[in-house]
């Protein structure tokens, strides 16, 4: 009887490759397939060469090369490319079988991809996978969401080959409906662009205000690597600083200022619009990777436009010692106001997400894992209905120990010309959170005065609208009430 294999995947980048050399490494067989033929033959004679792999030459070849339900799962350009490799395989599948789209797609094209593929009969999951090349290969953390009867089917295979936490427990489990699992993806993207926009500001503070030279900042990253810090980005940040070019000299002092992006942060940025979720952190993380895109506009202006001369006076070590705190208080505020997405997406979109669960994926395999998110675990396992991160005692306590180095960070960089955006508006919205009463109340009066908008007041109950002729040629016609 003709061997099946357990899984198919269609596309051979090195996402793909390395994934599939970490399922056959755990066991599984893997049928494959590449729109460019030779590929399969390469990879099959190559890396997969004497491996437990089907090569394919067609969709309907690695359709036939899988035992039922067959579970068939892309690693290609998001967008058009899904939609056409779903459409492909669609007359070849059978009731109860499974498409997986493993790339970063937007999780709106999922929940409509799930409704379509369930709509012929078929199961669709979209799964976000994180870790780069290396956590493709040796375990990467995995979101999956979609059509819920095709996770038992695919539990086994994605918590195999996924990272595992500490005592053993996968970075892997069901998030959720539909687009569940790729907007928590694109949440922990938009993440990663604030965590390493902060970090960023961090190196930029202590190179032009303090003049430390790359191996000076190693060393800095190499302690903060050691204690609430400890994480992926400082650890290959630490790493950076210390690595050389050819001629001995600083590899990252000769790598031009222009920040690249594939989307995802942008995507979060939009959502958290739709939504009205207050996420400035990562926003602001875009907007910095756009204004460096803007090199040439910037070296023109560098010739124009003045600053304040950068002069430091105080001590040294003592003011590493506060930006390390600012770091990490405006990293709480960072995933704080992801969390805050995540729940209101799944209020509108009706999906049971557990936030705690979602740490612990984030914990191992992924970009942006670190110890810090063992404590969000714990804050979610103490509360599941915990509203925001920053109300947490844990939290609490850290953001008020460092709350007077974050001002003093904030408040210097500032007077010395350097931009530190993601500092800046994460010590905003702290203040803004925790303001009992903000201006908004002028700002309404402001809506009613020039479009009769209405407001609200504060010797009122809540939902009665009022309406005033602020010049008394108004008159008394209000428009629709405001949306909070």
């Amino acid at each position: 009887m003709e061997k099946k294999a357990n899984i198919g995947l269609i596309g051979l980048a090195v996402m793909g490759e390395n994934l599939i050399l970490n399922m056959e490494s755990k066991g599984f067989t893997v049928a494959v397939y590449n729109r460019t033929i030779e590929k399969v033959d390469r990879f099959i004679n190559g890396r997969g060469k004497g491996k437990d792999f089907i090569g394919t030459q067609s969709i309907k070849e690695l359709v036939q090369s899988l035992e039922r339900p067959r579970k068939v799962m892309l690693l290609v350009k998001a967008g058009q490319p899904v939609d056409d490799f779903i459409n492909q395989l669609i007359p070849y599948l059978e009731k109860g079988d499974i498409i997986i789209d493993g790339g970063n797609s937007n999780f709106q094209d999922t929940i409509r991809r799930t409704n379509y593929v369930e709509s012929k009969g078929l199961l669709y999951i979209g799964t976000g996978v994180s870790g780069g090349e290396e956590g493709a290969l040796k375990g990467p953390s995995i979101m999956p969401g979609g059509s819920p009867g095709a996770w038992p089917q695919l539990k086994e295979i994605f918590q195999a080959i996924s990272a595992k936490v500490e005592d053993g427990t996968p970075c892997c489990d069901w998030v959720g409906e539909n687009g569940a699992g790729h907007f928590v993806k694109m949440v922990h993207n938009g993440i990663e662009y604030g965590d390493m926009q902060l970090i960023c500001e961090a190196y930029h503070i202590m190179k032009e205000l303090l003049g430390m030279t790359p191996i000076e900042m190693h060393n800095v990253f190499k302690e903060w690597n050691k204690g609430d810090l400890d994480s992926y980005l400082i650890e290959i940040t630490r790493d950076i600083l210390a690595f050389n070019d050819e001629d001995g000299e600083p590899l990252v002092e000769k790598i031009l200022d222009t920040a690249g992006q594939k989307g995802t942060g942008k995507w979060t940025g939009i959502a958290a619009l739709d939504l009205g979720v207050p996420l400035t952190l990562i926003g602001e993380a875009v907007f910095a990777r756009c204004l460096s895109a803007q090199k040439e506009e910037r070296v023109g202006a560098s010739k124009i436009l003045n600053g304040p001369l950068k002069k430091f006076t105080g001590d040294k070590k003592a003011f590493i010692e506060d930006i390390r705190k600012a770091l990490f208080a405006s990293k709480i505020v960072s995933y704080a106001q992801g969390y805050v997405l995540m729940r209101e997406a799944a209020k509108e979109y009706g999906w049971n997400l557990n936030n705690g669960g979602i740490a612990l994926m984030w914990r191992g395999g992924c970009i942006i894992r670190s110890v810090f998110l063992g404590k969000i675990k714990e804050a979610f396992d103490k509360n599941p209905e915990l509203n925001n991160l920053l109300l947490d005692s844990y939290f609490k306590d850290k953001i008020e120990a460092a709350q007077e180095s974050w001002r003093k960070v904030v408040a210097t960089a500032l007077m010395n010309g350097i931009p530190v955006p993601a500092f800046t508006t994460a010590l905003c919205y702290y203040d803004g959170y925790r303001s009992e009463r903000l201006p908004a109340n002028l700002l309404q009066a402001q809506r009613d005065y020039f479009g009769a908008h209405t407001y609200e007041r504060i010797d009122r109950p809540r939902g009665e609208f009022f309406h005033t002729d602020w010049t008394g040629r108004g008159g008394k016609t209000a428009s629709s009430t405001y949306n909070v």
